[in-house]
């Protein structure tokens, strides 16, 4: 796309394209959570992300497509909320549920614009995961991703260069996961044991913003 502004079009593509991701890493993600977790994360998030494309066709195929961004979210994270078992649901869907509330009625998006539903999105996954830097979650990679996607705004960077800058710092959160020791979720009963595995929440979350680049940049 590399165009100024986002539509509602693009945004699909986006969950599109995560939920690409997400199935095809299913197994890795769920080896991954299987070290430190659960051992559910890859199952978990492919079974919400099929449930929000069919919540999408649902819509698309009876004739009443979603007619502002904060519609796609909405449906988009009370489907997340929902349907996905363990964390990964209440914070996934907080952040798309944020992100719709923050973008409100329009029906695009410029980088700014972006930008700021993104770091809202941030925002809903602290206020519920209560997660700090070094904690060894999703925020590990989210939150520098949405750090150099606004250093790329002001840089005077489109949306997709943007994404491009965010999907970067987001691969470097999630491998920098690996030696914490983590202090929140099922992990942290792991203690010291924790250590060398990389983040299964981080992990997805590097490939939420690759899918974000790569739809942006088409």
């Amino acid at each position: 796309m590399a165009q100024d502004t986002v539509d509602l079009a693009a945004l699909i593509a986006w969950l599109d394209s995560f939920r690409g991701y997400v199935t095809e890493n299913r197994a890795y993600l769920t080896e991954l959570d299987s070290a430190i977790g659960d051992a559910d994360h890859g199952i978990n998030m492919t079974r919400g992300m099929d449930a929000v494309f069919a919540k999408i066709k649902e819509a698309q195929d009876g004739g009443t497509p979603f007619a502002t961004i904060d519609d796609l979210f909405k449906a988009v994270g009370m489907t997340m909320v929902t349907s996905v078992g363990g964390a990964s649901g209440p914070l996934y869907g907080t952040f798309f549920l944020r992100m719709g509330r923050t973008a409100g009625t329009a029906e695009t998006l410029d980088a700014a614009g972006l930008g700021a539903a993104l770091r809202a999105g941030l925002d809903g996954v602290v206020a519920r995961g209560k997660a700090e830097a070094g904690d060894k979650t999703m925020f590990d990679a989210m939150s520098p991703a949405l750090d150099a996607y606004d250093a790329a705004v002001a840089g005077g960077a489109d949306p997709a260069a943007a994404a491009q800058a965010a999907s970067a710092a987001a691969d470097a959160g999630r491998d920098a996961t690996t030696p914490l020791v983590a202090r929140k979720g099922r992990a942290s009963y792991l203690g010291e044991r924790s250590a060398g595995h990389l983040d299964p929440g981080a992990t997805s979350t590097a490939l939420l913003f690759q899918a974000l680049a790569e739809t942006l940049a088409a």
